[in-house]
């Protein structure tokens, strides 16, 4: 559960980065979470644009379970966690609260003049809960959903309703 943990990214982070901008191409706009490993992805997908953090796209805090393994967390606590989506880690968040903060960011994002083309870079956690606003479904889909690392999820807006265009797409390292 590495969530809030600051890491850089190693050097399998970077190429999958790398690979992540190049598929995304150039960016009118580029917002990030502000741990590290979301600002150096940004970086390479920004170019010469610059880059606004804002913290509403953080991963999910797990409170006293983070940068422990999955494992630790027994099954009885996940399956609660699965129903309810009020449940939080100790110390942490519930995935209903992650869901109103990014739905926020969302909104404003929506509100603000229309660019052609905005980059988020952000965590799984946040991502389902984008995707769940863009198919205006809660946010206990993201218990049906899987995200790789450095995947991309495209969402296109247009009058302010929002359309799901691609999920988990994982470019290829080096090509």
């Amino acid at each position: 559960l590495q969530g809030r943990v600051d890491h850089p990214l190693d050097a399998v982070g970077l190429a999958q980065a790398a690979a992540a901008a190049d598929r995304v191409g150039p960016v009118d706009l580029v917002v990030s979470s502000p741990l590290r490993r979301a600002r150096e992805t940004a970086a390479l997908i920004a170019g010469a644009t610059e880059v606004t953090i804002d913290p509403r796209w953080l991963e999910l805090d797990y409170g006293a379970w983070e940068g422990r393994p999955v494992g630790d967390v027994p099954a009885a606590t996940w399956q609660r966690w699965r129903r309810d989506l009020d449940f939080a880690p100790p110390e942490g968040e519930s995935l209903r609260h992650l869901g109103i903060r990014v739905r926020a960011a969302l909104d404003d994002l929506a509100a603000d003049p229309p660019v052609d083309h905005l980059a988020i870079v952000t965590h799984v956690s946040p991502i389902k809960a984008a995707v769940a606003w863009a198919l205006g479904v809660g946010d206990e889909v993201g218990w049906r959903t899987r995200l790789d690392t450095a995947s991309i999820t495209r969402v296109r807006v247009d009058g302010g309703r929002a359309t799901l265009l691609t999920f988990n797409e994982v470019p290829p390292i080096g090509t």
